[in-house]
């Protein structure tokens, strides 16, 4: 049984690698083919010149994004089928961890193993890739100070967390999956909740968006539709990226976050337009609706796992001589994405219809098309996003449609409506 195990795992494994890197291929070559060519739908408003820089940058991150798709295959393999897991659990236990200070000290050693094989990775993206074609102003010192806070958050957080898990896990009875998903929720929703004024500060500057034309005008707009904000506030982004954006954060009454790289390029109608857009998945109950889902997706992953740690060949076909809470958390952690990786397309596909939906708020409470749709071409533009995705790749991966479709169904509204 063990043996079938493996092999089971081994050709989901296989699949999700052939998919993923087959579609990868697609969108490459048919970037290539493409070559500077603009859409017809954006043939007035991007130049030859900005759609051959978003060629090369697509060809770069696409090839990127094989290299980074073998290494974490590699290291997911290494990681399972080494027998090092095996090791350190016994090594753990040789050192006289038991019960809960071995489970958290295990956990943090995966993730550290698995933090350490992602930083060639994150410094060449930054560095190299980004820099190339001028998106990074990360300089070292705040790239090693932002991974010192995050190791440091995560450690502060995570360890008392995972002392938590385990608890729900040894002292709540057959039913301790859904006792720690009931906790694990009340987790999640207070995060939310602290994210904007503990968490994000730590990163990044904000300050309140400066009295103006601007800020009457997105003021106006929260009133107009009913959303209550915690204030209009603007972040230092210029400091690591050239990249643009905006987002709210928080739960019940969010915080307006723009980028400073976004109010420094576009006009008041503009913005209006893109925060209505970001009013609209709030109103909307996105935010809700995939908050739901991934709660959702956590109990049926701990469910799985409470009828796993039961069963002896899930652990043996990966080298653990007995089964333990440590052993099953790894296991699932590292080879769950392998048996969930086909539902990635209806994800993507639920994303750009909340996007759709998004426009059209926007449109009803602004009445201002054209800014919108001017707004999404200088983020586009401004960002080098891929004019030319394979349809495929699109589809399975695209969280927001592709700008020629957004300008389609922003364009066919009467203006006014």
């Amino acid at each position: 049984m063990p043996a079938l195990v493996l092999r089971v795992f081994l050709a989901f494994f296989a699949a999700r690698l052939a998919v993923e890197g087959a579609l990868l291929l697609l969108n490459l070559r048919h970037s290539s083919r493409m070559g500077a060519s603009v859409p017809a739908a954006l043939r007035e408003r991007i130049s030859v010149e900005t759609a051959e820089r978003s060629r090369v940058y697509a060809l770069a991150k696409g090839r990127f994004a094989l290299a980074t798709l073998a290494w974490d295959a590699a290291v997911t393999l290494a990681l399972l089928l080494s027998g090092l897991l095996p090791w350190l659990d016994g090594a753990l236990a040789a050192a006289g961890l038991r019960d809960a200070t071995r489970f958290v000290a295990f956990l943090l050693s995966l993730s550290a193993l698995s933090g350490l094989a992602t930083v060639p990775f994150s410094l060449y993206g930054t560095f190299a890739l980004e820099a190339r074609f001028g998106f990074n102003r990360t300089t070292l010192r705040t790239w090693l100070l932002d991974e010192a806070k995050s190791l440091a958050l995560g450690l502060a957080i995570g360890t008392p967390l995972l002392f938590a898990v385990w608890f729900f896990m040894s002292a709540t009875g057959s039913r301790w999956w859904l006792w720690l998903w009931v906790f694990l929720a009340a987790v999640q929703v207070l995060l939310l909740w602290v994210y904007p004024s503990l968490i994000a500060p730590l990163f990044n500057r904000f300050v309140p968006l400066g009295e103006g034309e601007l800020r009457s005008r997105l003021e106006a707009l929260c009133r107009a539709t009913g959303f209550r904000a915690r204030g209009l506030f603007v972040m230092d982004a210029s400091r690591r990226s050239a990249h643009s954006n905006a987002y709210f954060s928080g739960f019940v009454r969010p915080r307006i976050v723009l980028f400073d790289t976004l109010v420094s390029s576009m006009s008041a109608d503009e913005a209006t337009a893109v925060l209505a857009h970001e009013i609209g998945h709030f109103r909307l109950h996105h935010v809700l609706k995939r908050l739901a889902s991934g709660l959702g997706g956590t109990l049926l992953g701990l469910w799985l796992l409470s009828r796993l740690v039961e069963w002896p060949p899930f652990f043996t076909a990966f080298g653990f001589p007995a089964a333990s809470w440590q052993a099953a958390v790894a296991i699932l952690a590292l080879a769950g994405g392998s048996f969930t990786f086909f539902l990635t397309p209806l994800s993507a596909w639920i994303s750009r219809r909340h996007e759709y939906a998004a426009d059209r708020y926007s449109l009803e409470h602004t009445a201002l098309p054209g800014a919108l749709a001017s707004a999404l071409v200088k983020l586009n533009r401004e960002n080098l996003a891929n004019l030319h995705p394979h349809p495929w790749y699109s589809r399975w991966h695209y969280s927001h449609p592709t700008l020629p479709d957004r300008l389609r169904a922003i364009e066919v509204r009467p203006e006014g409506r």
